[in-house]
């Protein structure tokens, strides 16, 4: 909505522009606009608030998935047709003569060809997207019989759609049929790597495959369907329905189209997505700045790294970031290049429980390192990160793969946000050597995760960097 009315604002402007109307810029009065200039903002203001309320009312700043592009396209063009009209009525019921009507109709016309464009090429950005198995959300099936195979083969075949299938969890009704009736030819179609066992053991695989949302097909009880949107609930995972409606269940519940599948939506997690957006804004002007601002002392320690030891200056270490997807998480080198062969040789010298690796004296830091972990300079190199979108200013430290491995499934939850250059436990607890404490720390932050608890972070951040206290 917001980019909506900022492009009629920039067009009206440029339109303005190109009749060189001087006197809308240079107005005779300086604290002052004539009452022409004013009359234009005004309609041109009321011109942009009916655009919004009517394209919200056509859906189109809801999911891309609601509709296809040609579509979108034709309910961008009426929206704007709709409130152009409305518009040019309200400028000759009220006379307004003091109005340009050439700027008039070349910021209506020149809007509706720009909003179009913007839409196509974000709907193209989103598919690409998905196509590269970004920002899908994890589909498991509830149910294998001729719906689900379908629902999956669809998901599989149309990625645009924005979903990532993962597998198939079995109910009552599968396994009588599997033992009544021989191997149908969708029985042939499964593969044993796609089961991932009953409906009992849904919140284990819920975590470990990062689950957002699951599809019920075939036939279910209502006392299944209640059982599992209850289960989903706890867990904060929404739930839809490929129709049967379950003996009135979802009735009340809108259907939405997955591709060419209905389905009905019976639960909804709470997604914070203002507040999502802002951090996201946040993390690629603080991190843009910060680079800006750091550049210098990045090319000193580049320089006084090469100059203390062989090696590469700039290390690229595999990290866990969100849903367990893997990224480069670039530091500037600290360790002699074969740091992780004598690895091996130190871990009887660990000095952390449970699965975390730490030596206070590690033999493998060089001398330029020590002095970059102390005061955190290492980590400047991730500033590209975040401004990449891979990790956050603030969330949880991302892992190595050697660890998440060794995760309990409860661990896995940490995983579930973007990881952070900086978080709770680095501001709280940064020299406790307890696992426990470290993960407990992580999930708190994931479960009360807001705005304000980041800038308390980056507050206390900036004062652990300044006393040293980094290792």
């Amino acid at each position: 909505m917001a980019v909506d009315v900022v492009t009629v604002a920039l067009l009206a402007v440029f339109a303005t522009y190109l009749r060189r109307d001087t006197t809308f810029f240079q107005p005779a009065h300086p604290t002052a606009l004539a009452a022409g200039q004013w009359s234009l903002m005004l309609y041109l203001g009321g011109f942009a608030l009916i655009l919004i309320l009517i394209s919200k009312a056509n859906g189109l700043y809801g999911p891309l998935q609601s509709f296809g592009g040609l579509h979108e396209q034709r309910l961008t063009v009426q929206s704007c047709f709709i409130a152009s009209l409305i518009l040019a009525g309200a400028l000759y019921f009220s006379y307004a003569n003091t109005i340009s009507r050439a700027v008039v109709v070349a910021t209506m016309v020149s809007t509706t060809f720009l909003l179009c464009a913007r839409r196509a090429i974000w709907r193209l950005y989103i598919y690409r997207k998905y196509e590269n198995d970004i920002g899908t959300r994890n589909v498991l099936i509830v149910g294998m019989g001729p719906s689900g195979l379908a629902v999956r083969n669809h998901l599989r075949r149309i990625r645009r759609l924005g979903y990532s299938f993962k597998g198939f969890l079995w109910t009552e009704q599968d396994a009588t049929r599997s033992q009544t009736t021989p191997r149908g030819r969708h029985a042939q179609q499964l593969s044993e790597s796609e089961i991932m066992g009953g409906i009992d053991q849904l919140a284990d695989t819920v975590r470990k495959y990062f689950i957002d949302e699951i599809f019920i097909t075939g036939l279910c009880s209502r006392a299944t369907v209640t059982d599992l949107v209850a289960r989903a609930s706890e867990l904060g995972i929404d739930v839809r329905v490929v129709p049967d409606l379950y003996e009135g269940l979802a009735l009340s519940a809108p259907i939405e189209y997955v591709g060419q599948f209905p389905t009905i939506p019976l639960h909804y997690r709470h997604i914070p997505l203002a507040s999502l957006i802002v951090k996201r804004m946040l993390d690629i002007v603080l991190s843009a700045c910060a680079l800006l601002l750091v550049a210098p002392v990045m090319l000193v320690i580049a320089a006084a790294i090469a100059l203390d030891s062989r090696g590469p200056i700039l290390y690229c270490a595999e990290r866990i970031g969100r849903k367990g997807h893997k990224f480069c998480c670039w530091k500037f080198r600290t360790m002699v290049t074969d740091a992780e062969a004598q690895q091996e040789k130190l871990l009887h010298m660990n000095e952390r429980d449970g699965i975390l690796f730490k030596l206070k004296h590690d033999p493998r830091i060089t001398r330029v390192g020590r002095f970059l972990r102390k005061y955190s300079l290492d980590e400047l190199p991730q500033l590209f990160n975040v401004l990449l979108g891979s990790m956050s200013i603030v969330g949880p430290r991302p892992p190595i793969a050697r660890e998440v491995n060794q995760y309990k499934l409860a661990h896995l939850r940490r995983l579930d946000v973007s990881p952070g250059i900086t978080g709770l436990w680095q501001v709280q607890a940064r020299q406790d050597p307890s696992f426990d404490q470290y993960i407990s720390l992580d999930t708190f932050y994931v479960d009360n995760w807001s705005l304000w608890l980041d800038f308390k972070i980056m507050v206390r951040t900036f004062a652990v960097v300044v006393s040293g206290t980094g290792s």
